[in-house]
């Protein structure tokens, strides 16, 4: 790493950390995690990057109010230009949204358009943002060769397992993606059992967005059927919305897991295309109303800390997730965190060079995945499925041509039919062209 050393031998390394995206209202979480770990990861600069001005110096100031108001000197710099925020940085954040909340708003209702369910990481919607966000992510891991070729680049840029993939496969730069989802599973499964989450442990296994809880233990005492009983028992009947973890109940105990909440796409696809069908808000549209309420705060002189109403962002625990993985690997821990990383064996029903969330030993060597052993036949297919659409989504995002664009689509799970699939990149083909200019662009974008 290029931290610089205290002029004492032996004292703790003082770091530079940038985060290219800084606009986003997901700052001030990362700023409160550093500020609750600055003992053990002390930051020389927070460099601050984002093209949109305005956003940038608005975040900034919070930021800076945060970092007084713990007592801490402040370290942070503000720039709309990557490459100088990258130079000499010991690790760089990546949470871009190419083309901002008009561009997600725009593929969730073209997949709605097509009555294909799905999201900004799921269906068409995470698609349309993999071929958006991979060009730019793979030219952020550019500048990082060439600026800070030690440093460390973690990815929380949806889709991140998609995104995380083209980095460790082409970025030529040390990498893990970071998903606030099995987290927040953990915390509520702690919360089911009346425990803090430091008491849970969780085999955890699958792809971003798409894994299971296998087994859950409580204070090292597998839990699992207590957990799955309880569920049945307490919601038996209860529709999919109202249900356990957000699932039918009967579904939770003929599978013996807990899925995460975006196998609801999967699972309970007439349910999800049926809210579509009723016309309500896209939950990008939420988003965005979201986040002017949360600009209105942090334009706030008065405001010295992260608001309660950041937690319905989505990015819930992005300051304990992303501070608590760059001090493990700061610190060389050895501790135990849920990353997006390379397989490589872990889990041997797929291909080792590519992205799997599972939970690993972080280091200063990157993360080692656990060894997950073969999937049960429940989920193997499934799982299967959604890898081999990312890695034709990847193939289309790097080249750029229809045959890869079809063939991606054509292998989504939520996609019904070639008819379907052509008829989608048709939409989504025209409306990308609107950010063509954002992908080329040498600068940042925003998330």
């Amino acid at each position: 790493m290029s931290a610089q050393l205290s002029r004492d031998e032996g004292e703790r390394p003082i770091y530079k950390i940038a985060v290219i995206g800084a606009g986003s209202t997901y700052t001030p979480e990362l700023v409160e995690g550093l500020i609750d770990r600055a003992a053990l990861l002390p930051v020389r600069e927070l460099a601050l990057v984002d093209i949109n001005q305005e956003r940038l110096e608005v975040v900034g100031a919070l930021a800076r109010r945060m970092f007084r108001f713990a007592g801490l000197a402040d370290p942070v710099t503000l720039s709309t230009d990557r490459r100088p925020a990258i130079e000499g940085a010991d690790f760089v954040l990546n949470q871009i949204r190419v083309g901002g909340q008009a561009a997600r708003i725009l593929d969730e209702k073209t997949g709605r358009a097509h009555d294909v369910i799905g999201q900004e990481t799921t269906g068409p919607g995470g698609f349309a943002k993999a071929l958006r966000t991979i060009p730019v992510a793979l030219a952020i891991a550019g500048d990082i060769r060439e600026l800070a070729p030690d440093a460390w680049m973690i990815n929380f840029t949806n889709p991140a397992g998609m995104v995380t993939e083209s980095l460790l496969r082409y970025g030529g730069v040390k990498v893990m993606g970071l998903c606030n989802s099995p987290y927040g599973i953990q915390v509520e499964l702690a919360r089911s059992l009346g425990a803090t989450p430091d008491r849970v442990r969780i085999d955890y296994v699958g792809l971003n967005h798409l894994a299971w809880v296998r087994r859950v233990f409580l204070d090292g005492e597998d839990v699992t059927a207590r957990i799955v009983d309880d569920a049945v028992a307490a919601h038996e009947g209860a529709p999919g919305g109202d249900a356990p973890y957000g699932f039918d109940p009967e579904l939770i105990g003929a599978l013996g897991m807990i899925p995460s909440g975006y196998l609801r796409y999967f699972y309970h696809q007439q349910a999800i295309l049926a809210e579509q069908r009723a016309g309500g808000r896209t939950r990008g549209e939420e988003v965005a109303e979201i986040e002017r309420h949360l600009f209105e705060l942090y334009r706030d002189p008065q405001l010295c800390c992260k608001p309660p109403l950041l937690a319905k962002r989505g990015g819930a625990h992005y300051s304990t997730l992303a501070a608590t993985l760059v001090t493990a690997i700061a610190n060389d821990s050895g501790e135990v965190q849920i990353v997006d990383c390379r397989n490589g064996g872990a889990l041997p029903d797929l291909p080792e060079e590519v992205s799997v969330e599972l939970p690993g030993v972080i280091d200063r060597q990157g993360a080692h995945p656990l060894a997950a052993g073969h999937l049960p036949f429940s989920i193997r297919g499934l799982v299967q499925h959604v890898k081999a659409y990312e890695e034709l989504a990847i193939e289309a995002a790097l080249a750029g041509d229809e045959r890869s664009a079809l063939l991606a689509l054509m292998a989504n799970p939520l996609v019904p039919s070639f008819e379907t699939a052509r008829a989608l990149w048709r939409d989504i083909r025209l409306a990308y062209t609107r950010y063509d200019a954002a992908v080329a662009a040498p600068g940042t974008t925003r998330s």
